[in-house]
């Protein structure tokens, strides 16, 4: 199966029919969700309500990975040495190759009208990391000796923003909150920028809500928005910001919000509740995930309402102890 006629060939129409052979797929080949799959007694999901999701935590404490591929390469979720890591283990990262650049393309346009700007560690540093590989493979793809990291040399991006411009390129700067508010403390302005946040202050400043974040880095460098992304060390996609905390999912991605306390009914259209995605990128892991993000859909996307508590997680979590 080609990655990219594939993840094309997703939409609207079509989606259903794609999860429910995903899910055929993945209960024949993926044990750890075929086990998980029959505890539940959900072994013949007939719409996409039906199929069951996974929790994240089997991430961490399970190697999800469809039988008899070999793995190429192991992205890890950040935390300390004391805390268990999800891991996601690719068996062929031309999926992740073309989810990235798909979505990117259909948000933003082609790499190659940007020059990167990376507030983030570089690959060398952090190679293990998803969000690492994605802005890599932006880099590379963006073909300019301009596009690279710059955490440790922050000095120099005015410069390379006003090279930028310069060539004619969009300058596009991806960086974690506590980098982009120490970038603001400087008084650069970079209003003709795009700038994406991924946040995290990593423990090195007291933690904003996105809100307050993104006003004080809008008015430092004089931008009407700043851009996030919803991402994740299980997921080979992302969906972009449309609006001020709304996303919007590319075609081969969804989201379906299910009851806080009932982990296998979904709510009503705009009600908050625990935040399911589907994700076909993810032919090779797992494509049905449940996560401990809050949401709610709209019109134009869905958006986040913080994170569930411990308490609030009910329903059959045998495969996760």
């Amino acid at each position: 199966m080609n990655p990219t006629e594939f993840l094309n060939s997703i939409n609207a129409e079509n989606f259903e029919q794609a999860a429910l052979a995903t899910f055929v797929r993945q209960y024949a080949t993926l044990p750890i969700y075929k086990q998980y799959v029959d505890i539940l007694g959900r072994q013949n999901p007939k719409r996409l309500a039906e199929i069951p999701c996974v929790p994240i935590e089997f991430f961490k404490l399970h190697q999800v990975v469809c039988q008899d591929l070999p793995i190429v390469k192991t992205f890890q979720s950040s935390g300390t040495t004391q805390q268990i890591r999800s891991k996601h283990y690719i068996t062929d990262l031309s999926w992740y190759d073309a989810s990235l650049l798909l979505g990117f393309e259909r948000v933003f346009g082609s790499p190659k009208e940007y020059v990167f700007i990376a507030l983030l560690p570089s690959y060398l540093e952090n190679g293990d990391s998803s969000l690492i590989y994605m802005v890599d493979k932006l880099i590379q793809k963006s073909n300019n000796s301009l596009s690279g990291y710059y955490l440790s040399q922050m000095d120099e991006v005015l410069s390379v923003y006003n090279q930028a411009l310069a060539q004619g390129r969009k300058p596009f700067v991806f960086g974690v909150s506590h980098a982009l508010l120490d970038l603001a403390q400087s008084a650069v302005q970079l209003p003709e920028a795009l700038v994406l946040e991924t946040g995290g202050m990593k423990g090195k400043r007291p933690e904003l809500t996105k809100k307050e974040l993104h006003n004080q880095l809008c008015g430092a460098f004089g931008l009407q928005h700043i851009l996030s992304e919803y991402g994740m060390t299980e997921l080979l996609s992302q969906a972009y910001s449309s609006s001020e905390q709304t996303f919007a999912c590319p075609p081969w991605m969804q989201i379906r919000i299910r009851d806080a306390y009932d982990p296998f009914t979904e709510v009503p259209f705009g009600q908050k509740g625990g935040i399911n995605v589907l994700d076909l990128a993810n032919q090779n892991s797992c494509a049905f995930i449940q996560t401990d993000d809050l949401g709610r859909l709209c019109l134009d996307g869905f958006s986040l309402e913080g994170r569930l508590m411990a308490s609030d997680v009910r329903g059959c979590n045998q495969l996760v102890d």
